[in-house]
């Protein structure tokens, strides 16, 4: 098993990233706005995959918000403020705890989101550092990067052809640390999770609770493909969460063997 950690942690800061509303979340909303989103051509001419298969669910997305907790920036209704200096502070400390490069010229910039969840369509991404390590036990685990973002909106219910999100979370501050593919077996992935988390806590400039921090899983046995196992955020489960994926793309690694030596294509074992 070859596996890295993505590790997304809310920075405990009074403003949000690109604002100055307040990170607290809220079950109060006074006012609703709906959209849809559609793909549109990237600086390359191109349109993304992904996007445009999102268009043509042709889903609603409706967004509650107060003024309590969101303006006009979450709205996409506003130019981004200047970044938040408190989390970029925190994330200059972080990245120097794993001896990583920063550099002179920091870019912030723009991820594309299909859900919904961010009302631009797109997330704002600041890539802080590269090519730190962390000493675990007996080995280094490679840090390949630290990014400061903004979190999404929070999902509140899910139909068919609609999508209710809540913008008391959106903007507010996340710091992403990305490790190399140096993890071997679950319990390194769950153990040096622990570790990283515990690192973050210790600082005391992080929030804390369900949903402040969520965990990304990179998988690949000899053989498979890259799976990316999305938002585990109970480290109890994760070696057993990493066990199960490697046990699913063993089975399919055999299913695969069997029908080469059948001469048997996907579709004609799906029939």
């Amino acid at each position: 098993m070859i596996a890295g950690l993505e590790i997304h942690q809310q920075i405990d800061t009074k403003e949000k990233l690109f604002c100055n509303c307040p990170t607290n979340l809220s079950d109060k909303y006074d006012y609703r706005t709906e959209r849809k989103l559609r793909a549109t051509l990237s600086e390359t001419g191109k349109k993304d995959i992904a996007a445009e298969y999102e268009t043509m669910k042709d889903k609603k997305y409706i967004y509650e918000y107060s003024k309590d907790y969101s303006c006009l920036v979450e709205l996409d209704e506003e130019p981004p403020h200047l970044i938040n200096i408190e989390a970029l502070k925190f994330g200059i400390l972080i990245s120097t705890f794993f001896n990583m490069y920063i550099p002179k010229v920091l870019q912030v910039m723009r991820k594309i989101v299909v859900d919904g969840s961010n009302t631009s369509g797109f997330q704002r991404t600041l890539l802080l550092s590269l090519n730190g390590e962390l000493k675990y036990k007996d080995k280094k685990i490679s840090i390949g990067t630290i990014c400061i973002e903004e979190d999404a909106a929070r999902k509140i219910e899910e139909g068919e052809d609609y999508i209710i999100y809540r913008l008391d979370r959106l903007g507010i501050p996340l710091i992403e640390i990305s490790t190399g593919p140096d993890l071997r077996d679950p319990k390194e992935v769950k153990e040096v999770a622990e570790y990283i988390g515990l690192i973050l806590r210790l600082t005391g400039k992080v929030k804390r609770g369900l949903g402040t921090i969520r965990q990304d899983v990179n998988i690949s046995i000899e053989g498979g493909e890259k799976i990316e196992i999305k938002g585990v955020q109970n480290l109890k489960i994760m070696d057993k969460v990493c066990e199960l994926e490697v046990k699913r793309q063993e089975r399919m690694l055999e299913w695969k063997k069997i029908m080469n030596e059948r001469g048997i294509e996907g579709y004609e074992l799906i029939e």
